[in-house]
């Protein structure tokens, strides 16, 4: 029994280091894709025409080192493996290459392992697997550009309903609707509160519909958990940059990443667990 489900498990950690890394070239891409699309979608309004460039979307052009331009040949792009084989440099002009793609592989890999112990191969472990990866790519995403694209957010909203009303997510469709439903009520009601009482923006629409996803994909139940954690860990991180002088400009602290964060450990421990841990 223990072998087959470290089988299974090895079988998915495996998929998932692969998958980490395409998700390193959706981390960076995106981002450029999207602003690429609203600058020409600007020029269109304007009447004008929109500038030609050069083919630039998840599978072209080939990846390359940010440094020299070196395009990566298939060997330098092994998840982890070639990371440690050349010692976290560039091949061609040995500049240093981040320690986040091994980090986000691994990370992944670890995720897709989890999901593989606990359901074995199967549809659920494939569809938590793939939540997995959504929240990682999110997380980072939001971190580095304040951005939460609708070209994940909605596909996760929409595939947590599915999960349910497939019964792979361990979710009731109705409660899963009603998630969905509470998680961009509290989170909009919240935005213009604070907008009428200050006059500023305090987040973005992007986080509405990742608390409208978690809530499709855990049940309304589960909101508060999810909420508590995230905000509780958004303090916390907020105050530890703010002494060590590492805030960006104006302060602000995107809060997708604590609520991927807040996703994942209700994944891998129960939402309530959550509540447990401070208390209550």
């Amino acid at each position: 029994m223990l072998v087959s489900q470290g089988a299974d498990a090895a079988l998915l950690g495996w998929l998932g280091l692969l998958i980490g890394s395409f998700l390193n070239v959706v981390i960076y891409r995106l981002p450029v894709m999207l602003e690429a699309r609203w600058k020409a979608e600007c020029a269109d309004l304007h009447g004008q025409p929109a500038a030609e460039v050069a083919p630039f979307n998840l599978m072209v052009p080939r990846s390359r080192c940010q440094s020299c331009g070196h395009a990566l040949s298939w060997f330098e792009n092994i998840p982890v493996l070639s990371y440690l084989v050349l010692r976290g440099r560039c091949r061609h002009c040995q500049a240093p290459v981040s320690l986040r793609y091994p980090v986000i592989e691994l990370a992944t890999g670890a995720l897709f392992f989890f999901c593989g112990w606990r359901w074995g191969v199967n549809a659920t472990s494939l569809v938590w697997s793939g939540f997995s990866a959504a929240l990682l790519a999110l997380a980072l995403i939001d971190w580095d550009t304040t951005l939460l694209p609708d070209d994940i957010t909605l596909p996760l909203l929409w595939a947590g309903l599915i999960a349910a009303a497939l019964h792979l997510s361990g979710v009731v469709l109705v409660d899963a609707v009603w998630g969905a439903v509470g998680g961009y009520v509290s989170l909009w009601l919240v935005y213009w509160a604070f907008k009428l009482a200050t006059g500023k923006e305090g987040m973005g629409f992007g986080d509405f519909k990742l608390f409208a996803a978690l809530g499709a994909w855990f049940g309304w139940q589960a909101l508060i958990p999810i909420i508590l954690m995230a905000s509780v860990i958004g303090a916390v991180v907020g105050i530890a940059m703010k002494f060590s002088s590492t805030l960006r400009e104006g302060g602000y602290i995107p809060f997708g990443p604590f609520l991927a964060g807040a996703g994942l450990t209700a994944m891998l421990f129960g939402p309530q667990s959550i509540l447990r841990v401070v208390g209550l």
